[in-house]
């Protein structure tokens, strides 16, 4: 609502994490590259550790990005997978072959591709977010792993992301082995109220403002106060403060919008033990407090929707795709009006008929492309769950490229699953610049690279 107001090309204070948004302040550029050196350089596992929305997410991305060429890795989202289920993953991820029933020789067979990996001079890394939430039993696993190694060095490097429950249970007497396999610790602060006022508008500018200092001290006081320093904190009662400011005509935003914006994000203390924000309640009840005052003077005052998207939206990979010509990276994605209509029929093998169109329609891409491409990964289900990849397509299609719109199937842990691709990528750069370009309601999906040998 508020963009053309304040000159925005897109929403700056998003609480998904988009790496052309990442704040270096605070100490999170210094921890970056600490983690990249950590990472190449030395053995052993590394910790992060931080509190609810205090930017873990957004890190983990960017070092996806960062990492050089030769590094390998592999994304652990899942904290719930099983001891067999991590081995599964991590053999997907690199490739190999899964010999369904065959648990036990998995192990093996995952050394010696870690070992193939290694004499070609290059490292894999695997990242494991929501770390403090895994079994026990995942966690050895996870110890176990650590021993990999050749005769000279760790096969595989391991990355830990948790909250702060993840040290609290490594100080537990069973964890002890794993602690001591830990090399590197890193802890993300919150922010300070000099870092605060610096990172609203550094976000501000990323999404294209140039006028002076949009947020006044006191403004940033309140913020400070209410956020504890917590990014998505941040992020969300800096939406809310400029909604505000934009439901009352102003420029600026001061005291009486911070403070309305405060009253609708109702944040619990982060010390009264709770620790727990209520961060989905308080977008939910913000919004519906502010958009009904916002209502009435943007029906009254907002020009008709352009349909023809700016020219400043156009995508930035557009000169990477120059140098390679064979690539098709998605271009002029737009928003659709409507989500497109779920078709109720299914095909004979219970998929829906988008999904079995897609699906056929990639066999063909999955053959010739090369195993060095890359794609961007915006879904991956279990093939019990296809309605849902069903739903996606019929609610993103319209806004997506069909033609880079690929389905694919799997096994994992012995079990058939489905994925949504976007895209073919000679670089990994490439791929995450498109990612910034996706429309948003697909960026809510947290869309991460992949390359195309990982399908096979």
């Amino acid at each position: 609502m508020y963009l053309d107001h304040f000159g925005l090309r897109e929403a700056p204070f998003r609480i998904t994490p988009h790496t052309e948004f990442f704040f270096a302040g605070g100490n999170r550029g210094s921890t970056l590259d600490a983690l990249v050196y950590a990472i190449t350089h030395d053995e052993g596992i590394v910790k992060v550790t931080g509190e609810v929305g205090s930017g873990k997410t957004m890190l983990c991305r960017m070092l996806l990005e960062r990492l050089p060429e030769n590094v390998e890795t592999v994304y652990l989202a899942n904290p719930s997978l099983s001891r067999d289920e991590i081995l599964y993953s991590i053999a997907e991820e690199l490739g190999m072959p899964l010999a369904e029933g065959r648990p036990h020789l998995l192990l093996r067979s995952l050394q010696e591709r870690l070992i193939e990996i290694y004499a070609a001079g290059k490292q894999v890394v695997v990242l494991i977010d929501e770390a403090h939430a895994m079994p026990a039993e995942s966690l050895e696993e996870i110890r176990l792993l650590s021993n990999l190694e050749s005769n000279r060095h760790k096969l595989l490097q391991i990355v830990l992301f948790g909250q702060p429950e993840l040290d609290e249970r490594l100080a537990q007497t069973e964890m002890r082995q794993l602690k001591e396999r830990i090399t590197h610790n890193f802890a993300l602060e919150p922010l300070k109220r000099n870092d605060i006022a610096s990172y609203l508008m550094f976000r501000m500018r990323a999404a294209g403002y140039h006028g002076p200092d949009l947020f006044t001290q006191a403004a940033i006081q309140i913020i400070t106060r209410s956020s504890e320093g917590l990014t998505r904190r941040i992020n969300i009662l800096a939406d809310k403060a400029l909604l505000a400011a934009f439901s009352q005509g102003a420029h600026q935003v001061d005291h009486k919008e911070a403070k309305a914006a405060e009253r609708d994000a109702q944040f619990r203390p982060m010390a009264d033990g709770s620790a727990k924000p209520l961060v989905w309640a308080g977008v939910a009840a913000g919004l519906l407090a502010l958009v009904i005052a916002v209502a009435t003077l943007f029906v009254r005052n907002a020009p008709a929707p352009d349909p023809t998207p700016p020219a400043a939206a156009s995508p930035s990979v557009a000169p990477a795709a120059a140098t390679a010509p064979s690539v098709q990276p998605p271009l002029a994605v737009t928003e659709p009006a409507t989500p497109a209509p779920a078709a109720a029929a299914r095909t004979p093998d219970g998929l829906g008929p988008l999904t079995s169109e897609r699906l056929a329609a990639s066999e063909e891409w999955l053959k010739r492309t090369p195993g060095n491409r890359y794609f961007i990964q915006l879904m991956n289900v279990e093939a019990g769950a296809a309605t849902e990849i069903e739903a996606f397509l019929s609610t993103h299609a319209g806004a997506l490229d069909a033609q880079q719109l690929r389905v694919y199937r799997s096994r994992l842990s012995g079990r058939d699953r489905i994925g949504v691709i976007y895209g073919e990528f000679t670089t990994r750069e490439q791929a995450s610049s498109a990612i910034g370009q996706l429309p948003a309601a697909v960026r809510a999906t947290y869309p991460y690279v992949r390359s195309v040998y990982k399908l096979r």
